[in-house]
């Protein structure tokens, strides 16, 4: 068994072995997810300007757990909302190292739900 530090370690790894690959512009931004045991965060990350043009997390919710998948969708939601209402409709997807699994596809199909191409 992997201890918790190596495995972070593994993962940060993997980010950036695809971080040289995957780049985010005006047009097209990068949907970056970071996954923590209790909370989802979740940006649009323009690389070239190098500037985060909209976010969202589970911590707007208030006195409620927010590590569970449900969370995790309605954080994509909040997000592809917020993305749409400021003219972006496509982007290119950033999963951070982490499976494409559990919470993290939970908020990529809600963001696709809300009208994110990606």
């Amino acid at each position: 068994m992997i201890k918790k530090d190596a495995r972070n370690v593994l993962r940060q790894k993997r980010h950036l072995r695809v971080r040289k690959k995957i780049i985010g512009t005006s047009e097209r931004p990068r949907l970056c997810v970071y996954r923590s045991l209790t909370n989802m965060y979740a940006q649009l990350i323009d690389d070239s300007m190098g500037k985060t043009l909209v976010s969202a997390s589970s911590l707007d919710k208030k006195d409620v757990y927010s590590g569970n998948k449900t969370s995790a969708r309605e954080v994509g939601q909040q997000l592809a909302s917020k993305a749409v209402k400021n003219g972006i409709k496509e982007v290119v997807f950033d999963r951070s190292g982490y499976l494409y699994h559990g919470r993290v596809q939970e908020l990529a199909e809600g963001a696709r739900e809300n009208g994110l191409i990606f």
